[in-house]
């Protein structure tokens, strides 16, 4: 049995499944993200608690809304900050008496749906988050590629490819730049470029319902967006050219995007034809945490 940790930023979810995918028990609990301390605590009691629910002790894998620095050990790039500058994987094994694997939550994404999700049986699958931020994740053969600096697939962090005059240069990252993929595609990116065109304050979820109901202005925003997630795919198709694009977060419930997004990339893709599938993840929400309990293998469980 493998277990598997959701760390949020509200709430911390467990999963236990089998070797075959199946799930055998899920809790959930509040995230006490003001301490570090706590936090440990917390993935301990929600481990013993699920290993108690199934009668069963089992491999642990956290995702983290960050990752872990290769160089120093310690977490990195963490927007719970009391995770940063900490080595959450030699904390929990010390607690857990037992190891720890824990990787970025979008990585146990993509992992997830490389395993037994909507990217299964592909050799190279890109997993997307479109959210409240902009991540990605990328796994090979089965395996999760996170690089020497373990931000692979950190598309979010790159330049909007074929900036528009009107789009630089750009809004400002919280990484510090401007004009990063993840200030035209997150979210509240798509809210705030709504409002500036129109002076209208809705959500994601509103514009792109009111541009299916036909409203001109939210097509407009709908369209803006969709163009600037093609050229956003297009640079990860002509430098990694995955078999499968799999979607994730509150955006990749947006029907639109998977008939828009494909009709445009043939603009900006460095081929003469363009056939990438571009899917909805199959296990939505639970991707995370089943990406999480996927970091131990079968052949290694």
């Amino acid at each position: 049995m493998r277990i598997g940790i959701d760390l949020g930023g509200t709430k911390t979810e467990s999963i236990a499944i089998d070797d075959t995918g199946a799930e055998r028990a899920r809790l959930r609990v509040p995230t006490p993200s003001h301490s570090y301390d706590e936090i440990i605590a917390s993935i301990v009691r929600l481990v013993r608690d699920t290993e108690a629910q199934v009668g069963q002790t089992g491999t642990v894998g956290v995702g983290i809304p960050g990752a872990v620095s290769p160089a120093t050990g310690l977490v990195k790039n963490a927007n719970t900050v009391v995770l940063i500058g900490r080595p959450l994987d030699r904390d929990l094994a010390r607690a857990l008496g037992r190891p720890v694997r824990v990787a970025n939550d979008a990585n146990c994404f993509a992992l997830s749906e490389a395993s037994d999700g909507a990217g299964d049986g592909a050799r190279v699958v890109f997993g997307v988050i479109v959210g409240t931020g902009t991540g990605g994740g990328l796994v090979v053969d089965g395996k999760l590629l996170s690089g020497p600096h373990a931000i692979a697939g950190e598309w979010g962090h790159n330049p909007l490819p074929w900036p528009r005059d009107d789009e630089r240069p750009g809004p400002t990252c919280y990484c510090g730049k401007s004009g990063c993929i993840e200030t035209f595609l997150a979210g509240p990116s798509l809210a705030r470029d709504h409002r500036l065109h129109t002076g209208e304050i809705w959500d994601a979820g509103d514009i792109a319902r009111r541009a299916e109901a036909g409203d001109a202005a939210a097509v407009a925003s709908m369209t803006r967006y969709e163009d600037r997630m093609a050229r956003g795919l297009a640079s990860v198709i002509n430098l990694l050219d995955p078999d499968v694009i799999v979607m994730g977060g509150g955006l990749s419930n947006i029907a639109r995007l998977y008939r828009e997004v494909p009709l445009r990339l043939g603009q900006y893709v460095f081929s003469d034809t363009i056939s990438t599938p571009m899917v909805p993840a199959r296990h939505g929400d639970s991707s995370g945490v089943r990406g999480a309990a996927w970091l131990w293998p079968v052949e290694e469980n």
